[in-house]
């Protein structure tokens, strides 16, 4: 995989997220399904800065631990669109201004300068952006889906929508 290829696919991903985050009524941020969950607000606000943030920690070649637990709660719906805006200049910036040379490195979790997770950043890229962007992604449908929204299809048909007939 090199930079060309991941900024392709985010930039498909995008779209998706994009439609799922324009649905999150501003209202019910502070919607919660379940006292260990996070807020609707948090959770759209964490899946519109996941590139944004992530890639960062890529180019970085290391983040703390107690950096990537943190998940404020945003005061408007702009926030949250304010930071897919800045993912997807960050999404961007990976083909335009990226050689491949960087997703070679290894990159490192740690904990107080202790290393908790090693890996090369493409395989970082692959799991803590990408795979953790669709994962809280499907996350936020269900939250919408819970709160009686209509969802866009992301991969194909939803119950709501079929992009197919």
């Amino acid at each position: 995989m090199n930079a060309q290829q991941i900024s392709m696919e985010m930039e498909q991903e995008i779209i998706s997220t994009t439609q799922l985050l324009k649905l999150v009524p501003e209202d019910r941020l502070h919607y919660q399904p379940h006292a260990k969950a996070m807020t609707l607000g948090q959770l759209a606000l964490h899946v519109a800065t996941i590139p944004y943030f992530n890639l960062g920690y890529a180019k970085d070649g290391q983040v703390e631990a107690a950096v990537i637990v943190n998940h404020p709660q945003p005061l408007t719906k702009d926030d949250i669109l304010e930071g897919l805006e800045k993912s997807k200049k960050a999404v961007q910036s990976v083909a335009e201004n990226e050689t491949d040379q960087w997703l070679n490195a290894n990159w490192k979790l740690t904990d107080n300068g202790n290393t908790l997770a090693e890996m090369p950043t493409v395989a970082f890229i692959r799991t803590f952006v990408l795979n953790h962007w669709y994962h809280h992604r499907g996350q936020l449908s269900t939250y919408l889906r819970s709160l009686e929204l209509a969802l866009p299809s992301i991969y194909g048909p939803s119950a709501d929508v079929n992009p197919f007939s």
